[in-house]
């Protein structure tokens, strides 16, 4: 075996390289991560497609694409009758700087006088909301906080009512959503709402968005003016903070405690415009708003003429129980608009979600949901409703609803034994049943940040509590979600992590 097919060879036999990618990207991602890091230089003869082929033990018609992947995008050179060689990737960038030298220094002077000398390229409202970078990042990693095991969901059954959906070639489903979404699916999320979530809801009132952000978006633009005060929970959502801060709102963070949003005198001198809460389940710590500060939040409301959006982002997520009520449901003046989504509880990509507005708010948020949107998918959406009323919408609840708090429970027990009882008067595991994440708080001295950085480093992807705070944090700890990892690999990261956190305590 050559150095270059073993080199490969290692790569892909390790088990967190890109497991659920295809073959052929597989040995496409690792070939070109040996080319960045130079483990392959410039001018080194890869084995032929046949040879490669052989040493790894997989098609050469998978050799071959890969190969031609590579070319296509420059990492790679072929010669008929010579071989394929890894291409000078820096004389490459060296020449392309020096054809648009001039040019892009005159850009550069540009931009630079415009900023002030700075030469950002972004605007301040740019560089604000880019700068947590939730994105990039690869989601799918042990521990990662708010992600689901979308590995589990049926598609074959979802097919086979795509499949159907098609074959009856409805042209109106090809058109854009112009009456807030498909009906047969407003229809099944109302009942839905109604019987699982104690949700006081018409099927008028429920539009079909494209997730919580557009929500969100949608709730800002209508219900909000430029500069207004938009109060949210303090730590908070860093999706809703990018969007009220995308529509230049004033964000006004309160504090969170084990009740929920806490009000005191200093925020109730201020005049919001807009309430973010996440009650049934707030993000990130998981506190459940009690009931008298629901009764208080709708009061405040209502005096400061104020509009609640409720994020209801992962009530199918409770172990033991059954779902909380809606904070909507308490509504009597219709001051609440309540959002949730499929993203969790199906896959990230299917990028639907549902806004309940009050009955008030109906026509404009239709009209502006079409003006704005433009929403379609009506054909992911048919087969949505038929999947909800057909019943496996609720078998899958059930059956992930399981899944998930098995890992929950594995992963309490893991650390818990880990960590040891010489620990346990430090370091808190939070003891909420429901979600997809724990929460592993912290002494105040402990840098959360660099235990997560240093997490990161055993291919564990945890979050710093403290990252989602506006104000000065109060609480240091770690979000570690347990959704889509394996049982086995639920306690084997459990140990490096909780040998992360030893070493970041003591």
């Amino acid at each position: 075996m050559s150095p270059a097919s073993d080199l490969l060879a290692h790569t892909l036999a390790q088990a967190e390289f890109h497991p659920r990618l295809p073959q052929q990207r597989r040995l496409y991602e690792a070939a070109k991560a040996a080319i960045h890091q130079q483990q392959l230089g410039a001018g080194n003869k890869l084995p032929s497609s046949r040879d490669l082929a052989r040493d790894l033990g997989i098609a050469r018609n998978t050799v071959i694409a890969a190969f031609e992947q590579l070319a296509a995008e420059g990492y790679v050179t072929s010669a008929l009758g010579s071989g394929t060689y890894v291409a000078d990737l820096q004389a490459h960038t060296a020449s392309m700087r020096g054809v648009g030298s001039a040019q892009q220094s005159n850009k550069t002077a540009a931009a630079a006088s415009a900023k002030g000398g700075a030469g950002a390229p972004l605007s301040r409202r740019g560089e604000e909301l880019t700068a947590f970078a939730a994105g990039p990042r690869y989601e799918i990693q042990p521990f990662a906080p708010g992600d689901a095991d979308f590995s589990s969901f049926p598609f074959k059954l979802w097919q086979r009512l795509q499949n159907r959906i098609w074959r009856e070639a409805r042209a109106d489903l090809l058109d854009y959503g112009q009456s807030g979404g498909y009906l047969p699916l407003r229809q099944a999320i109302t009942e839905y709402l109604r019987i699982s979530r104690s949700v006081k809801v018409s099927v008028e009132q429920v539009m079909i968005t494209a997730g919580t952000q557009q929500s969100l978006d949608l709730c800002a633009q209508l219900l909000a003016d430029v500069g207004d005060t938009a109060w949210v929970e303090d730590p908070c959502y860093w999706g809703a903070r990018r969007v009220f801060q995308a529509r230049d709102l004033k964000l006004h963070p309160i504090t969170v405690d084990s009740d929920g949003m806490a009000l005191d005198d200093e925020d109730l001198a201020t005049s919001p415009r807009l309430i973010y809460v996440t009650p049934s389940h707030q993000y990130p710590t998981g506190a459940v708003m009690s009931l008298a500060r629901r009764r208080e939040l709708l009061d405040v409301a209502v005096r400061k003429n104020a509009w609640i959006l409720e994020d209801d982002y992962d009530s199918e997520f409770r172990y033991t129980g059954r779902p909380l009520a809606a904070l909507q449901g308490l509504d009597t003046d219709d001051r609440v608009l309540y959002m949730g989504t499929f993203s969790k509880v199906l896959y990230p990509g299917i990028k639907v979600g549902y806004l309940v507005v009050p009955p008030a708010l109906i026509a404009p948020f239709k009209s502006a949901l079409y003006d704005l949107q433009r929403p379609g998918q009506l054909m992911v959406q048919a087969a949505l409703a038929d999947f909800i009323a057909l019943g496996h919408f609720t078998t899958h609840i059930r059956k992930i609803r399981q899944t998930y708090g098995a890992r929950r429970e594995l992963l309490r027990r893991t650390l818990v034994a880990q960590l040891g009882p010489q620990l346990s008067q430090s370091v808190t595991i939070s003891s909420e049943e429901s979600g997809l994440h724990l929460v592993v708080e912290l002494p105040d001295r402990v840098d959360d940040v660099a235990l997560e950085k240093l997490a990161a480093e055993s291919g564990i992807q945890v979050k710093a509590l403290s990252t989602y705070y506006l104000a000065p944090p109060v609480r240091r700890g770690l979000l570690v979600g347990y959704a889509y990892v394996t049982p086995e690999k639920v306690v084997y990261y459990g140990r490096l992590l909780a040998a992360v956190i030893q070493s970041g305590v003591r």
